[in-house]
């Protein structure tokens, strides 16, 4: 029998069998170990591209764009309802290494609603909440909470527009009681107004005023006053 001389490769034979059977460029549906399923584009046997993902635990599906294994880019997710079974979504918009990141919309349980920036999964930039009782926040967002420059209008129309830190207002501010037909502006410390002006504003139009005007103030400087105490607020602040 003639003796047969086989070509030597460079690398082990089951590394090329892996190569090969790695998923890439084309669509493919797999199923994890845990029930979990996908279906979409792969790049070096990674999620890469288009793509839905759906949790057999939760039933919630992502359906969106991804980038090596990881949520990212344009998307949306949605969860099943616990009776109807029926898909909500939760939410729709950018995402950035898993999280959200960017523009997005955010529905939460009892029709509240976040339309606005996210970075790295937390409401933070510019943003406009709707909440259950039907105020509203419009302004800047820091890791989830109202802080920087923002409006709060109240369901009665009364509504605070000026600083927040924290979720609280804080710092310069006016409070405009529309239902009273007056202003308040001052200052404020962790949602409590420590100095200000408050004067008749809008009286005739309001639909439950005071009984009587508020008095003109008869300070000499009543700017300064508030200046002062402006002053003495960044002070502490320091």
């Amino acid at each position: 029998m003639p003796f047969v001389k086989y070509p030597r490769t460079t690398e082990p034979l089951w590394h090329e069998w892996e190569r090969k059977a790695q998923k890439c460029g084309l669509r493919h549906m797999v199923y994890a170990v845990n029930g979990d399923q996908y279906i979409g584009e792969w790049l070096d046997n990674l999620k890469h591209g288009k793509g839905t993902q759906v949790w057999k635990c939760t039933g919630a599906i992502y359906s969106g764009d991804w980038k090596f294994g990881k949520r990212h880019g344009y998307g949306s997710y949605s969860i099943p309802h616990p009776v109807t079974k029926e898909y909500k979504k939760v939410y729709t918009g950018w995402w950035k290494n898993d999280k959200k990141s960017g523009y997005g919309m955010m529905f939460y349980p009892g029709g509240e609603r976040y339309e606005g920036d996210w970075r790295g999964g937390l409401r933070s930039g510019w943003g406009r909440m709707y909440y259950q009782n039907g105020s509203i926040y419009e302004g800047q967002w820091l890791e989830d909470q109202p802080d920087g420059q923002g409006m709060l209008r109240l369901p009665n129309e009364n509504r605070y527009e000026g600083s927040w830190e924290d979720g609280k207002k804080h710092g310069p501010g006016k409070f405009f009681y529309v239902d009273k037909g007056q202003l308040f502006e001052g200052i404020w410390e962790a949602d409590i107004p420590k100095c200000g002006i408050l004067i008749d504003f809008g009286r005739d139009e309001a639909p439950a005023p005071t009984q009587y005007p508020i008095p003109k103030i008869e300070l000499a400087d009543p700017d300064g006053v508030l200046a002062e105490a402006q002053a003495l607020f960044d002070d502490s602040q320091n």
